[in-house]
């Protein structure tokens, strides 16, 4: 595997924990709306390789002990379980987030993981504006990490167009019966379509109400707003 880089600290991307974080590069998606533009289009070196990642991660131990693995998506990568489970034989904890389009990758790196957090980014009638032309691999991700013993939340980033009200139900059901849901704001700049860069986020009040429906399909929603 390689990385598209790293950031050495952060106190908000793993629950409870300091964790770093390695981006790594390439997707099968193309969310107009993403941000790490530079990790799927056009890649660039330097990179970052296993090694050169581990030993980073291994000099600031005294400062952390999870790792988050982000991308892009990081499970393309068919090497990502060795990777992972290179982590955890060193005594790091590891979570991993996901688009779910994956899930033969997923399912070998679930023994190793301490947290999965899977993208459900619209309805599934939608996800074609996002660059996908089945969902099948998805839904047999949600189900393989309901049915896990890893701890997980799936998460949402409500973006106006992407996500409207009426899609909240239907997301829902795709994931009914799950333990936890996030919503999180959309914020634009940067974006890989520039015109979502003029797309006004919704108000929180619209967000909120977008939880109170999702209530009805899983045990907890949060919102990261």
């Amino acid at each position: 595997m390689k990385f598209g880089g790293i950031q050495k600290t952060s106190l908000i991307d793993f629950p409870d924990r300091i964790a770093s974080i390695l981006f790594t590069v390439g997707c099968n998606l193309r969310c107009p709306y993403c941000y790490n533009g530079r990790l799927i289009l056009n890649p660039k070196p330097p990179f970052l390789s296993e090694d050169e990642a581990l030993r980073i991660l291994e000099g600031r131990r005294r400062y952390v002990d999870a790792v988050v693995i982000t991308g892009g998506e990081p499970a393309m990568n068919e090497d990502l379980p060795l990777f992972v489970r290179r982590l955890k034989e060193r005594g790091f904890h590891v979570k991993l987030d996901t688009n779910g389009f994956y899930p033969k990758v997923l399912s070998k790196c679930m023994p190793y993981l301490d947290y999965v957090a899977m993208d459900v980014k619209t309805s599934l009638e939608k996800y074609r504006l996002l660059g996908a032309n089945e969902t099948r691999g998805l839904l047999r991700s949600v189900e393989m990490i309901k049915e896990g013993g890893v701890d997980y939340e799936f998460r949402n980033t409500a973006v106006p167009g992407i996500v409207d009200e009426e899609d909240i139900p239907r997301i829902g059901e795709i994931v009914e019966g799950a333990r936890r849901f996030v919503f999180q704001q959309f914020r634009p700049g940067e974006t890989l379509d520039a015109a979502f860069n003029k797309v006004k986020p919704y108000s929180e009040e619209v967000i909120l109400r977008f939880s109170r429906i999702m209530e009805k399909y899983v045990s907890e929603v949060s919102l990261r707003i």
